[in-house]
């Protein structure tokens, strides 16, 4: 308990969660919205920057991983 994993469920739960500790993973994201979201930064003073990165861009895509996962 109190530890705060960043990146793809996926490879977190594979990765660093014991085996058969998790009995329930609940996501509510808005999934495929066509959408690309960013991280917006603010200056040091507080004022707002026009410095942005690409947070996830959230279209399904079937591809090879997709394809892998979805045969796990």
């Amino acid at each position: 308990m109190g530890n705060l994993y960043y990146g793809d469920n996926l490879e977190i739960l594979r990765n660093e969660i014991a085996s058969e500790s998790v009995d329930l993973i609940y996501l509510d994201p808005p999934f495929n919205s066509n959408a690309n979201y960013n991280v917006l930064f603010k200056a040091p003073d507080g004022h707002e920057s026009h410095a942005q990165m690409e947070a996830f861009e959230d279209t399904w895509h079937w591809n090879a991983s997709a394809e892998r996962a979805f045969d796990e």
